[in-house]
């Protein structure tokens, strides 16, 4: 036995539990297929959006209240700036599809927040050039984290407390045993007591026929802009958006670099083959609607993508993520699928995929997220 706990993937997830599994043993080992926050995983792009507010699932706020304290956490241990706290803003048409579904699950969790007319909009954050009938719900909690910061903090933080990190060692397969899990990388083969799945759009292909068919590899690009006058589009003034107007969509983040501003069309992921040859350029029709979109949205911003890129996920049918064994017994503990909308939770996520992969505790209340949803379907 090589020891009692693999993560295999150390991004945006498997970072996250290769520091919380380090609090409770020494003998926790991650294996990384390149290197933690390489430039090709779903970390890249410099920042991803925390926020309380969200539409859906109410389960999903105890693991987001339990994630805000875990950033605190990370930072204080490492000394690292991850999360820049700036507030949030939802945007859209006060009737439509988005704000009315968002303040009922508010209510429901008891998640502070406050409501701002059109014209409270126009007043402090006259950034945004909304529509007649768009409101927006702010966010006190809500920030930008840091995601390559993140994720090399953790795994930093979690080889201080002894674990040890295989770089460039991309795993061929697992296979259980009566006592463990064996994973091999090439030649080589190490038997865990258990293991953590946590590596996104590479996981699919290590999982079982049922998750198989209930996944999907997708391509998620991203776009920056350079404002006209960056002091209005600092952290301090600007915070992280999601907006949904009608036919239009788009979230983004302050300039945290002080010079462009992240602004990218929401939910256009699609479909791709394989994790490692996701096309990078954008297409002409990705260029032009964002570009509309961002003309319409941002008065303040130069509509001309000056830096653009895209990155693999893996994503669920149902958009909730896998998080649990998979099957009653099985050594092989799955945590991936978070369909583009996982950074955020990552600590709670990793805490959680930690804790249950090592038999310390079971946590109630994830039945939305648990893979054996799937099994009869």
């Amino acid at each position: 036995m090589d020891g009692k706990l693999a993560v295999i993937g150390l991004g945006s997830i498997g970072s996250m539990a290769l520091w919380q599994a380090s609090r409770l043993t020494d003998s926790v080992t991650g294996f990384e297929a390149h290197a933690p926050a390489h430039a090709r995983s779903a970390v890249g792009g410099d920042t991803r959006l925390f926020r309380m507010l969200y539409r859906g699932v109410p389960g999903y706020y105890p693991i987001l209240e339990r994630s805000r304290d875990l950033w605190s956490e990370l930072e204080a241990e490492t000394g690292q700036n991850i999360l820049t706290r700036c507030g949030g803003l939802s945007i859209g048409a006060a009737d439509g599809p988005y704000i009315p579904k968002l303040l009922e699950t508010t209510r429901i969790n008891g998640a502070d927040h406050d409501i701002l007319s059109r014209e409270e909009m126009a007043e402090r954050y006259p950034q945004h050039n909304l529509r007649p009938d768009d409101i927006a719900v702010y966010d006190p909690h809500a920030g930008a984290l840091r995601t390559d910061r993140a994720v090399t903090a953790a795994v930093a933080a979690a080889q201080a407390n002894g674990a040890t990190i295989h770089s460039n060692t991309p795993i061929d397969s697992i296979t259980e045993t009566p006592d463990g899990a064996l994973i091999t990388s090439g030649e080589k083969s190490w038997t865990f007591e258990n293991v953590i799945l946590a590596s996104g759009g590479w996981s699919q292909r290590l999982m079982p026929d049922y998750l198989q068919a209930a996944t999907e590899i997708k391509r998620c690009f991203l776009t920056w802009f350079v404002a006209r006058d960056a002091a209005e589009f600092s952290p301090e003034k600007f915070p992280i958006f999601i907006r949904i107007s009608g036919d239009r969509s788009m979230y983004g983040a302050p300039a945290v670099d002080g010079a462009t501003v992240k602004a990218t069309l929401d939910g256009r992921g699609a479909p791709t083959p394989q994790a490692d040859s996701v096309p990078r350029d954008l297409t002409s029709a990705e260029i032009t609607e964002t570009m509309e979109t961002v003309t319409e949205f941002f008065p303040g911003l130069f509509p001309t993508i000056v830096r653009s890129d895209a990155f693999p996920d893996l994503f669920t049918s149902d958009g909730n993520p896998l998080l649990g064994r998979f099957s009653e017994g099985s050594r092989i503990y799955c945590a991936t699928g978070f369909s583009g909308q996982g950074f955020k939770n990552a600590t709670g996520y990793g805490e959680i995929a930690a804790h249950e992969a090592r038999g310390k505790r079971t946590i109630d209340g994830l039945e939305f997220a648990r893979p054996q949803r799937y099994r009869s379907i």
